[in-house]
């Protein structure tokens, strides 16, 4: 009774762990969205979102798109830790802060390499998921392709960030 007992507190722990993550997520949400947003109508708008930034081989350029991505990723990042170090995870005062940044930010960064190609498939025309016409365009709001990619890619890097993160991250 005792083992079953101890399992039991376990998945349930585990769940509230797994709701709060969820939660510091969907306001890391936020502040991704949030700073996509803000750069790219600092840029000109959606119809922009695909500028070369500078060419990496004669085929290949590095976009307006991956550059939001990386700086939204990079501040969200930041907010998420801090709230899951202090509250999903309450680990302030069992490891050194740095201690569980690094691993959190290249867990982070992993699931954002990700989640960047899924961006860049979702949001080139040549990609077998492309986000169609005419639902989804390159101007319009809240059907813009660019901030639909950004929103599917977080949500589709979610999971596998919540695992690594407690399994090593925060682990007991």
């Amino acid at each position: 009774m005792c083992i079953r007992d101890s399992s039991w507190s376990r998945w349930v722990r585990s769940l509230g762990q797994f709701i709060r993550f969820g939660m510091v997520g969907g306001s890391g949400v936020l502040v991704n969205m949030g700073v996509v947003y803000l750069m790219t109508q600092l840029h000109g708008g959606t119809e922009r979102d695909n500028d070369v930034m500078f060419w990496i081989t004669d085929e290949h350029a590095f976009r307006f798109t991956a550059l939001t991505w990386i700086v939204a990723f990079v501040v969200a990042n930041f907010w998420n830790f801090e709230l899951n170090r202090r509250w999903t995870f309450r680990s302030v005062g069992r490891s050194s802060w740095i201690s569980e940044f690094w691993p959190f930010f290249l867990v982070g960064a992993i699931a954002a390499g990700v989640g960047l190609f899924l961006k860049i498939g979702l949001t080139n025309p040549t990609s077998p998921i492309y986000l169609p016409s005419p639902w989804f365009n390159d101007h319009q709001g809240i059907r813009a392709r660019a901030y639909w990619a950004q929103l599917i890619a977080i949500i589709l890097t979610l999971p596998i960030n919540f695992l690594v993160n407690k399994l090593w991250t925060f682990r007991s």
